[in-house]
C-alpha cells in the first residue's frame, strides 16, 4: 500500500506581506500529479492545513478543491489539525466526507480516530491524533473523573506534552502484530527547527520519540525542515514551500511511503518544484543590478538581498524591485551594521553561559538549533575542560 506524506500547508499564509495563495494552489496541483503518477492509495496530511484558526474564504476554497480532486481520483485522505488550525473547523463535515474516503480527525475527546485499510498483506491501521496539549488531556481526564469519582486517587494528570501524547497513545489499544501508522502534529525531541515555526520557550512542547515505538511509520507535522528523528520511520516531511529565508537552501519534497509486510516500510522523497523559488542574494548595489549578475536567473524568485555598500542607497527597495519584483527583504551588511551588532552582542554575551553562547554560534552557522544530544555532548566537553 502506497502513501504520500505531506504537512504544514499553511494555506492562506502571507510572507513579508506577500500572499502565498497562488504558490500554494500551484504546489497542491503538483502534489496531486505526483499522487496520480505514483498511483498512491492515500495521502497523509499531518496538520497545519491552514495558517490561521479562522482561514480566509479563498484558503478554504483552495483546500476544498484539493480534497475534491483527490476524492475524484479515488485517493484516500487522512488529515489532522495542527497547532495553527481550529480543530472544530477542520473536523466540520468529517462524517460526511468519510463516505468519500476523506478522513479528518475530530476534536480530541480521549479517543483517536482509527481507520482500517487492507491489501494483500492484511489489515493496516491508521490512527489520527490531532495536535495535543496537556490541557486538552487534563480536560478529558477531569470529565471522566466526574463520572467515576472513585478512580480519582489513581489518575495522574499530564504535566507535559510528552505525558499527554503518551497517554493518548496508551488509549489506542494498538495491535503490535499488525501494521500501524500514526499521523501526528507535535515537536519530537531532537528535531531541528527553522525561523518559520512557532517556538515554545524552553522546549516545553517536546515529545520523546520513544512514545511512537508501537508504530511502523509516524507521519509527523509541525517542523518545517524535512528530517527523521531517532528512526527513519519517525519522519517530518517538511513544508511543501519555503516559508522563511532560513529554508532557502532546502529542497522541499513529499515523502513516498510504501508498506509491504509487517516490519518492511520503503521510503523515498520526491522533490517539489515551486512556482517561485526562495533565495538569498548578496553584493553591492551596482553588483546586484548589473545585467551580467542576474541574467540567466529567475528574477521573479522570492529574494532576500543583502547590500554590502557602506552608505545606504536612496530608495533601494523600490529600485531593486524593478529587477526583482518579489524582493521580500532588504538588509545591509557593512562596517556600521557590524559595529551595531558587536555592541548588541557584547551586552548580550555578558549574560549568557558558555553553552548558550555555543548554541547561538551553532545556530548562526547551520541555520538550525542544536539537538539535545549535541547540546549534551558540548555540555560534557565544557565541564571536562573547566
Amino acid at each position: 500500500m502506497k502513501f504520500l506524506h505531506i504537512s504544514d500547508l499553511h494555506i492562506g499564509k502571507r510572507l513579508n506581506e506577500f500572499s502565498m495563495i497562488e504558490d500554494q494552489r500551484y504546489i497542491l496541483k503538483e502534489i496531486l500529479e505526483i499522487a496520480k503518477t505514483e498511483q498512491v492509495d492515500g495521502i497523509l496530511i499531518a496538520g497545519d492545513i491552514y495558517d490561521k484558526p479562522v482561514p480566509s474564504a479563498e484558503a478554504v476554497k483552495v483546500f476544498d478543491l484539493f480534497l475534491t480532486k483527490l476524492a475524484d481520483q479515488k485517493i484516500k485522505v487522512f488529515a489532522i489539525s495542527g497547532n495553527h488550525d481550529s480543530p472544530e473547523r477542520i473536523a466540520f463535515g468529517a462524517q460526511l466526507m468519510s463516505s468519500r474516503d476523506v478522513y479528518v480527525s475530530p476534536v480530541y475527546d480521549g479517543t483517536s480516530t482509527k481507520i482500517t485499510v487492507t491489501d494483500e498483506y492484511g489489515e493496516l491501521y491508521i490512527y489520527l491524533l490531532p495536535f495535543l496539549k496537556p490541557a486538552v488531556m487534563r480536560h478529558v481526564l477531569e470529565k471522566e473523573l466526574e463520572k467515576e469519582s472513585e478512580k480519582e486517587a489513581d489518575t495522574k494528570m499530564p504535566e507535559s506534552y510528552h505525558d499527554a501524547v503518551r497517554m493518548a497513545i496508551e488509549r489506542m489499544d494498538i495491535d503490535k502484530e499488525k501494521r500501524n501508522i500514526l499521523v501526528s502534529h507535535q515537536f519530537v525531541t531532537g528535531a531541528g527547527r527553522c525561523d518559520s515555526e512557532d517556538i515554545s520557550v524552553g522546549g516545553i512542547d517536546n515529545v520523546d520519540a520513544e512514545v511512537f515505538d508501537a508504530f511502523d511509520y509516524v507521519a509527523l507535522g509541525h517542523i518545517h525542515s524535512p528530517q527523521s528523528v531517532k528512526h527513519e520511520t519517525v519522519r517530518y516531511c517538511g513544508t511543501p514551500l519555503k516559508y522563511s529565508f532560513s529554508e532557502a537552501a532546502q529542497e522541499k519534497s513529499v515523502v513516498f511511503v510504501e508498506f509491504v509486510k509487517k516490519g518492511q516500510v520503503l521510503l523515498r522523497t520526491i522533490p517539489l518544484k515551486p512556482l517561485h523559488d526562495m533565495r538569498k542574494i548578496r553584493g553591492t548595489y551596482l553588483e546586484v543590478t548589473a545585467r551580467s549578475f542576474y541574467e540567466g536567473t529567475d528574477t521573479h524568485d522570492y529574494v532576500q538581498i543583502t547590500l554590502t555598500d557602506e552608505e545606504d542607497v536612496p530608495d533601494a527597495l523600490q529600485k531593486l524591485r524593478v529587477i526583482y519584483p518579489n524582493l521580500m527583504q532588504l538588509v545591509y551588511d557593512n562596517s556600521r551594521t557590524k559595529q551595531n551588532q558587536m555592541i548588541e552582542v557584547s551586552e548580550h554575551t555578558q549574560r549568557k553561559t558558555e553553552l548558550e553562547l555555543f548554541e547561538e554560534f551553532y545556530e548562526l552557522q547551520n541555520n538550525q538549533p542544536m539537538s539535545q544530544e549535541q547540546a549534551a555532548f558540548i555540555r560534557k566537553l565544557i565541564e571536562e575542560n573547566r
